[in-house]
């Protein structure tokens, strides 16, 4: 069960508006990535949950999350249906991220009251989310439609709250152009936590990357 109502895991988007993204199928480097981001300041990391199995690892990192990175809310992402949503909530997801929207995965999401951010790429699609009770809309691909697409859509709808996921990188100029176009938080996966060529993690680039592209962030919202 979440430990964080959507309404607490929305205020703590706007608040860091970071959200680092990864998948790994070895729960010892899961934990270290995890912790990683932590140390550098992340209160919150989407599990994108693309392997077999990815549930069993997810269920270990909660539980780990928990009990040793105090006020660390987990989140999953790439979830496609109501069912595997359903699933990773009664693991402990705090959150729910979907690459499209779908009604079917809102309804499950808004009767335990968990945030759940959908892909949407359309004014249209972001109104139905809304009126589905999105609170954080996720922009995917990111990359593709760039920040003056949410420039414009904070034009007519300036209430909507938009997290810009792909595309994103922790420089100056990358999150400049997102938060100053309106973005309320940005989802970052390969580009803060990156591989190394030999396969591995460098768990103190990764720390570091991450209280770097936090403080970039902090400068932009104030």
């Amino acid at each position: 069960m979440a430990q964080y109502s959507r309404l607490e895991v929305a205020q703590i988007m706007k608040e860091t508006g970071l959200v680092p993204l990864f998948f790994n199928n070895d729960i010892e480097v899961s934990k270290k990535v995890v912790k990683a981001c932590y140390d550098g300041g992340a209160r919150l990391l989407e599990f994108t949950a693309r392997g077999d199995f990815a549930h069993e690892i997810f269920s270990e990192l909660t539980k780990y999350a928990i009990a040793e990175l105090p006020g660390m809310i987990m989140g999953v992402g790439s979830v496609t249906d109501a069912a595997a949503a359903s699933l990773y909530m009664s693991l402990g997801a705090n959150f729910i991220v979907t690459p499209v929207l779908r009604e079917d995965i809102a309804i499950v999401c808004n009767r335990r009251k968990v945030l759940w951010s959908p892909g949407c790429g359309s004014l249209t699609e972001i109104a139905k989310a809304e009126e589905l009770g999105c609170e954080i809309v996720k922009l995917f691909p990111g990359g593709i439609y760039g920040p003056n697409f949410i420039k414009a859509i904070k034009g007519p709808q300036p209430w909507t709250s938009i997290m810009p996921t792909g595309g994103v990188a922790p420089t100056q100029e990358n999150l400049e152009g997102w938060f100053n176009a309106g973005a309320t938080c940005v989802g970052m996966g390969s580009k803060l936590v990156k591989k190394e060529a030999n396969g591995t993690f460098d768990l103190e680039k990764i720390k570091a990357t991450t209280q770097k592209a936090l403080q970039i962030i902090k400068q932009l919202k104030t």
